[in-house]
């Protein structure tokens, strides 16, 4: 019989990476324990990860290779399917690499996958950083 697939938020990683409330970290170890003994899967997505690394980073002030070490053991977790978990991977290492916002290096990794190499932004700063992209800063075209 397969495992029961179960959407896993944002807030059951937090309980669990801050342990900043014990009784709330212990359940999710327990729901842990159990999707490593394959009893579940608990299914996650690039937002999820997107908010765990804003409130690491916003509300407990992690640095951000604190961040990635946190956000790899999520990844590598057994029993822990996180969707597109390569384009989060990529985004993952590239955050701290190239010193970017998360959501800039998840939208970097996820353009090649749609055969997108070029991206109209205001913020040349960090897409400049990465290889392969061009960055075109929207202007008014006189007419």
């Amino acid at each position: 019989m397969k495992p029961d697939r179960i959407f896993a938020d944002t807030n059951l990683f937090l309980r669990y990476l801050t342990n900043d409330i014990p009784a709330q970290a212990d359940a999710v170890s327990a729901l842990l324990e159990r999707a490593e003994h394959g009893e579940i899967v608990l299914v996650t997505n690039a937002l999820v990860i997107a908010e765990i690394v804003w409130t690491l980073d916003s509300y407990y002030h992690l640095p951000k290779t604190e961040i990635e070490e946190k956000l790899l053991a999520v990844l590598n977790t057994r029993g822990i399917e996180v969707i597109d978990s390569e384009i989060v991977l990529q985004a993952v290492v590239q955050y701290v690499e190239k010193n970017v916002d998360f959501i800039d290096a998840y939208n970097v990794a996820w353009m090649p996958r749609h055969s997108l190499t070029t991206a109209y932004t205001f913020d040349r700063k960090h897409f400049s950083r990465f290889e392969g992209i061009t960055v075109v800063v929207p202007t008014v075209v006189p007419s």
